[in-house]
């Protein structure tokens, strides 16, 4: 992973300003420490940092063709780009470096814009072609890699960060009412949306063009279940045949995802959670590298319930690896947690972000720079306890009467089918009614959540309920919230790059295949995994429901009379900010100390952590108070 900047003049006719390029990737320096690099001509100014894992001595970037007429940078990896240069190789192409971002130069002279089929791999990046006065953007199908961008003042501006973006004179940074009631109401923010007005994101597999007939995005590829009826039934009889095939193709797949992302020139780990992912990933790594203890990475919270320590332990020792406990308390959560924010660019509902980012922090100090991570396995195998209540006829709506009609119009209006996500959106969009401010309240009904279209109803209509909720999980969940604000904005915190096996084309895409009935089979989330498991993961952690990761919740830090705290959701800073109402705030503040009513972390939307990390949000950015 790296970080790029770069603004584009729409239209010619005058030059990029290179000095504010500078200035934006000068502050992407946690990105990339190892070097930089810079490019500008006619028209455009592009930045580069770099963290070096592959080709140490000569890939830096930005790459160029040998005319000077294509230059790209890219953050992220190319994961198939052997099989490419060899292919490139045959039709005449020749290479100057070893790094795998080169490609991209001499696919976009094969293929133009249609490069992004070919790619394998997590990446956003910005190739400009000089004779055709033309820039393409990219974001990887999974949208592991973020790519941010705005047009002000007839420039493009993009950055890999938005902080980055912010530094450009011409932009003013404001709150999104709309991405704040995305992260009041969903995992976290949905891409195209930020919480910075005016300020857009690549969706995943989106690419954006810019020339001179203006700037234009386009969908490249898109999560696609088969039709409902076209799936062929799975026999009781054939249950466990069936998934014993799904399983041996899955592991097979995933093996070759692995050892594809252990490629580096420099040291890789695992992040160990203690549950069937990451051990699964950990039992593929030691398969690929017999006998080599590899670095593993766990959090753990001493002294707590959902400490998941023993299981991490035993999974480590199993495997044979070189184990790095990471403990977290109390004092971690007031240490870390506007640095967290700053970081995530958007205030969350849990604080487990500030547990990552002091994951990614004993992860750097041990002299290791990438980490394997499980995430994807939930979204696209049946993980969540959404998808039991899917298969069981217990996922619907508790509402009645007219209720029912509204809450049935807003899902439709939201993801195009009538899918509980979440929660019961009608009432959810009423106690938002009183969290937000007087002013706010009033004009909810243009910022709401419930009238935003967040994904393609046409890649959900038709499609089995299991399937629809995979694809709701994979884009309202994963991409921008276990992607971007908890996964690569806290490992790039510290200079740390995130692989994410479960997440490589064909993983996916075999993923999608599964039929309903092997999502569950026998009752278990995740039957196909845990099939593919056996043998090669603790039967201690086969046997084990899915378990979350876990941090402090607004419960605890109010019970351990945390003062930080509890003055970023006082009456006096709520209402000096102007965003909720102070009254309601208190309300909320009383109800759980004095009821003894505790947030659960998972159960329950954290509305006193989302207030308190908003606070930190307005101050770390200086956004403009409304009070």
């Amino acid at each position: 992973m790296c970080g790029i900047t770069g603004v584009f003049v729409l239209g010619g006719g005058r030059p990029a300003d290179a000095e504010a390029v500078a200035a934006m990737t000068a502050c992407l320096v946690h990105r990339g420490p190892d070097d930089d690099g810079h490019h500008t001509a006619d028209g455009i100014a592009l930045g580069f940092r770099r963290l070096a894992l592959n080709d140490l001595a000569h890939g830096n970037q930005p790459h160029r063709t040998e005319d000077g007429t294509l230059v790209s940078v890219c953050n992220g990896e190319i994961y198939n780009h052997r099989e490419l240069r060899t292919a490139l190789g045959r039709r005449g192409h020749r290479f100057r470096t070893e790094n795998d971002t080169e490609v991209l130069l001499h696919l976009y002279r094969e293929y133009g814009k249609e490069l992004t089929a070919h790619l394998d791999g997590q990446f956003g990046f910005a190739l400009h072609d000089a004779a055709e006065r033309r820039l393409l953007l990219a974001r990887d199908r999974a949208g592991i890699v973020p790519l941010f961008y705005t047009v002000t003042d007839g420039l493009l501006i993009f950055a890999s960060e938005v902080k980055a973006i912010l530094r450009h004179p011409a932009v003013r940074a404001r709150v999104d009412l709309r991405g704040l009631d995305q992260v009041l109401t969903l995992p976290g923010l949905v891409s195209p949306r930020t919480m910075f007005e005016g300020i857009s994101a690549l969706r995943p597999g989106e690419r954006l063009i810019a020339d001179h007939t203006g700037v234009r995005t386009e969908r490249y590829w898109d999560l696609d279940f088969p039709l409902a009826a076209d799936l062929a039934p799975v026999a009781p009889a054939d249950l466990d045949r069936e998934l014993d095939r799904f399983a041996d193709s899955t592991v097979g797949l995933l093996d070759t995802a692995v050892r594809s992302r252990l490629v580096a020139d420099v040291p890789i780990g695992m992040y160990l959670s203690g549950g069937l992912d990451s051990s699964l990933i950990g039992a593929l790594m030691s398969r690929a590298r017999p006998g080599y203890a590899w670095p593993s990475f766990s959090v753990t919270f001493p002294g707590r319930d959902f400490d998941e320590g023993p299981h991490q332990r035993l999974v480590a020792g199993k495997l044979g690896t070189e184990h790095h406990e990471v403990p977290v308390g109390e004092h971690e959560v007031a240490e870390r947690i506007a640095a967290m924010v700053r970081h995530a660019e958007a205030p969350v509902r849990e604080s487990y972000n500030v547990c990552s980012l002091a994951l990614s922090e004993a992860v750097r100090a041990a002299g290791t720079v990438g980490a394997l991570s499980g995430e994807g396995a939930d979204e696209l195998f049946g993980g969540y306890p959404g998808y039991r209540f899917d298969a069981t006829g217990l996922g619907g709506s508790r509402l009645t009467g007219l209720d029912a009609s509204l809450e049935r119009e807003f899902r439709h209006r939201m993801w195009g089918v009538d899918l509980a996500y979440e929660q019961d959106q009608l009432p959810a969009q009423e106690f938002r009614r009183e969290l937000y401010a007087e002013d706010l309240a009033h004009a909810l009904d243009e910022f709401s959540v419930t009238s935003q279209r967040l994904v393609d109803p046409e890649r959900l209509a038709g499609r089995h309920p299991l399937h629809q909720r995979s694809y709701l999980d994979y884009h309202l969940r994963l991409a921008d919230h276990l992607l971007g604000d908890h996964g690569d904005r806290m490992a790039l915190a510290n200079g740390v790059e995130l692989r994410f096996p479960f997440l490589a084309n064909a993983v996916v895409d075999h993923a999608t295949t599964v039929p309903p009935e092997l999502m569950l089979a026998h009752g278990r989330e995740k039957a196909v995994l845990r099939r593919a498991a056996e043998g090669l993961v603790p039967a201690e952690v086969l046997g084990r429901q899915k378990y979350g990761f876990r941090g402090q919740t607004s419960s605890h830090l109010l019970n351990t009379g945390a003062d930080w705290f509890e003055e970023l959701i006082s009456p006096a800073t709520v209402r000096r900010q102007g965003y909720f109402d102070p009254d309601t705030v208190a309300a909320l503040t009383a109800r759980q100390r004095t009821d003894g009513r505790q947030v659960h972390a998972h159960l329950d939307t954290d509305y006193l952590m989302l207030v308190a990390t908003f606070a930190l949000f307005v101050e770390e950015f200086d956004l403009p108070c409304l009070g």
